[in-house]
């Protein structure tokens, strides 16, 4: 009955640790939550999010955040390439607030509101184009983040350690997290769809998202 307490407990602070680190507004949750109210591969970004913490997690647990702290130069690199594109990524957010042809209503807002005929919707190319885009740039927001790395591999990794026996059972707390927040934010995402009926709801909603992404993205190159 103990050792079933002990992993129970485990397991209950690996999920509630998870949660405090990949709850907090950053540029993944950012276009995650975008994908949602679009209904633009959800399934896909959810999935590449979930099972990508899962992959550092593990590695975290397994004690590879030591290695990846011990090479300095390498989490610099990764720091102003994520930058970059965070920028980037930002700007374009900005560039559909400034000009609403650009506000991507017609490849999957205009599905989640129920707008029938919106250009881009039509035909299995354009629909396999916004994936594969959706795809590579839940990726890069993934995969180019170092904070990804400090945050799960290291720390999440750091806090499993001081589990001993249990530090496996608490790293599946953490990737259960993660499975649950990303899920609940892709999917519930679409409750906002009613509030997002109109042009203008989308400039603030990309507002935001391009200061978030531009924002962390000058942090991430000022801090390498």
């Amino acid at each position: 009955m103990g050792a079933v307490n002990s992993a129970l407990t485990a397991t209950a602070a690996g999920f509630g640790t998870g949660l405090s680190l990949i709850v907090a507004i950053g540029a993944q949750n950012a276009f995650v939550l975008r994908q949602g109210v679009r209904r633009d591969a959800v399934l896909a970004v959810v999935g590449i999010c979930a099972l990508s913490d899962a992959a550092l997690i593990a590695l975290g647990v397994g004690g590879v955040g030591a290695v990846v702290v011990a090479w300095p130069s390498v989490l610099t690199a990764v720091a102003l390439i994520g930058g970059l594109f965070l920028i980037g990524y930002g700007c374009l957010a900005a560039r559909r607030v400034l000009r609403p042809s650009a506000l991507g209503m017609e490849s999957g807002a205009a599905g989640a509101i129920g707008t029938a005929g919106a250009a881009g919707t039509t035909g299995a190319a354009g629909t396999a184009g916004s994936r594969r885009r959706a795809v590579l740039t839940c990726l890069a927001m993934t995969w180019l983040n170092p904070h990804v790395y400090l945050d799960t591999v290291f720390l999440l990794g750091s806090i499993a350690a001081d589990r001993g026996p249990w530090r496996w059972t608490f790293g599946l707390g953490a990737v259960a997290a993660s499975l649950v927040w990303f899920a609940a934010l892709g999917f519930g995402a679409r409750l906002l769809s009613p509030l997002l009926a109109r042009p203008s709801a989308w400039r603030v909603l990309d507002a935001l998202i391009a200061a978030t992404m531009i924002v962390l993205g000058v942090t991430l190159i000022a801090g390498a």
